[in-house]
């Protein structure tokens, strides 16, 4: 924009120049043209005299003579002698001050609304007056259509928000055994395991106010406008006390103080010391209630993780083998599902997925149902999901040739004998051949039941199985 406005004034300069040139000439010069019958008109000023020559040098440009007055009481006389238009300026001194004033001051007025058109960009015809205004978004009840009732896999960590819920609508339960309104909860866990999803529940359950803004909200170029952006959102949560109040990615802006060199991290400490006073400082927040979200808790502050800001860390971690039945039928909820469907097998399968990753695998079937135009959700498009979101679609347009698909053949083959042999923990569930995602070939084995621990022996029956294609390979091949 500013080069567009540039490029403009140059242009506009450019053509005032070749439309109007101004040439200075000495007083004799002036005699000279006037007796010879060269001058067309003549304005006489305070301090120089204006000839407008009758032949033009270039067509299309004006061209203006000018000389400096001198006192010459015959010149009027010469001007009437030869037949030349004359005047005499007569001065404006509050035009020329005013103009003087608009050409002084125009370049700051430029800058300013280069400066205003920028900002504009970067905030928003809203936001831009008001940077240091905290940016949290207010949600109602049941705004976010979600609620407990939608969220499965995590009993333990919907207890304690559940709780706290309830600590809010009856708070005279709490009150009669002396006990204090928790400060702040934190959802910890891996990306994908549900913390946003928590927190959208709470917001559709609370009969209170619920503010909720990302930890990079805070940070901004302009030194100072994070605390800024904290003073107000407490100030808000102040007037609308009991509230809630969730911070997503919270490790952006509590990261731990001194991790960094320079002056780039100042503003971003300034930040976080104020979101710790506000929490638990010299000041009393009663009945504001804190929930933040993040999947890094190592790199927190741990100022910010001592009771009385964060009471209480609810750890959100991947479902086990029922969690994710669970999920799974959460998710299929709406959905047109075969009964032959059985959820226990899918959830057998997808070891270690998380919500998201399970709510992507019923999508994903529901997109192969509905790409052969079949009126419900089978049980082969369940499994093939699940294997497109583990492996990748199959690659049926890659061509092997022979020899590659028995090598590969054999490959497999000895994965499925060694699994054979050690079917105490995992079970071989399917053998292929066909390329899918960036494998030739692939054996799925399934764990009987979801464990916590790994002893040895289980570690070297893991090891066995993973070198037995190799193996089958030097066996049949040397």
């Amino acid at each position: 924009m500013v080069t567009l406005i540039t490029l403009m004034i140059m242009g506009i300069v450019e053509s005032v120049s070749k439309n109007s040139t101004t040439t200075e000439i000495t007083y004799n010069e002036f005699l000279s043209m006037l007796a010879k019958g060269d001058v067309e008109k003549v304005e006489i000023g305070a301090s120089r005299i204006t000839i407008t020559p009758k032949e033009q040098p270039f067509s299309g440009a004006n061209v203006e003579l000018y000389t400096g007055v001198i006192n010459d009481p015959n010149l009027v006389s010469r001007l009437e002698a030869a037949g030349v238009e004359f005047k005499e300026e007569i001065p404006d001194t509050a035009s020329n001050i005013f103009w003087n004033i608009v050409i002084s001051f125009a370049p700051l007025v430029i800058v300013w609304l280069l400066l205003y058109a920028g900002m504009r960009r970067l905030y928003g015809s809203n936001n831009m007056m008001g940077v240091g205004k905290s940016r949290a978004k207010e949600y109602v009840q049941k705004e976010t259509g979600i609620t407990f009732r939608d969220v499965a896999g995590e009993d333990e960590a919907k207890e304690s928000l559940q709780e706290v819920v309830d600590f809010l609508e009856n708070p005279g339960k709490y009150a009669r055994i002396g006990a204090k309104l928790p400060k702040g909860c934190l959802l910890v866990g891996p990306p994908g395991t549900g913390k946003t999803l928590l927190a959208r529940a709470v917001a559709g359950e609370a009969h209170c106010p619920f503010y909720s803004l990302s930890g990079s909200d805070f940070v901004e170029m302009f030194v100072g406008v994070g605390a800024s952006r904290v003073r107000d959102l407490f100030d808000q949560a102040k007037k609308n006390a009991p509230c809630i109040v969730f911070i997503d990615e919270i490790d952006a802006v509590g990261r731990q103080r001194g991790a960094g060199l320079g002056g780039g991290h100042d503003e971003r400490e300034q930040t976080l010391n104020q979101l710790l006073v506000e929490m638990d400082g010299f000041g009393v927040n009663e009945g504001i209630i804190m929930i933040a979200a993040t999947n890094r808790p190592d790199i927190l502050d741990h100022a910010l993780l001592r009771p009385g800001r964060f009471d209480r860390q609810i750890v959100v971690d991947r479902p086990d083998m029922r969690g994710r039945e669970a999920i799974l039928q959460v998710h299929a909820k709406g959905k047109p599902i075969n009964p032959s469907v059985d959820m226990g097998v899918i959830a057998k399968e997808t070891t270690g997925f998380t919500g998201a990753d399970l709510a992507n695998l019923v999508n994903e079937a529901a997109l192969l149902a509905a790409r052969r135009n079949a009126p419900m959700i089978n049980m082969e498009d369940m499994n093939e999901a699940a294997e497109r979101v583990v492996m990748g679609p199959e690659r049926r347009s890659h061509v092997m040739s022979e020899q590659e698909k028995r090598l590969t053949a054999y490959h497999e083959t000895g994965h499925t004998l060694v699994g054979l042999l050690h079917n105490d923990i995992n079970v071989v569930h399917k053998v292929t051949i066909i390329p899918r995602g960036r494998a030739g070939g692939y054996t799925m084995s399934l764990p009987k039941e979801d464990r916590s621990y790994t002893t040895k022996s289980e570690m070297l029956d893991e090891l066995q199985m993973l070198l037995g294609g190799r193996v089958a390979e030097a066996i049949v091949l040397k």
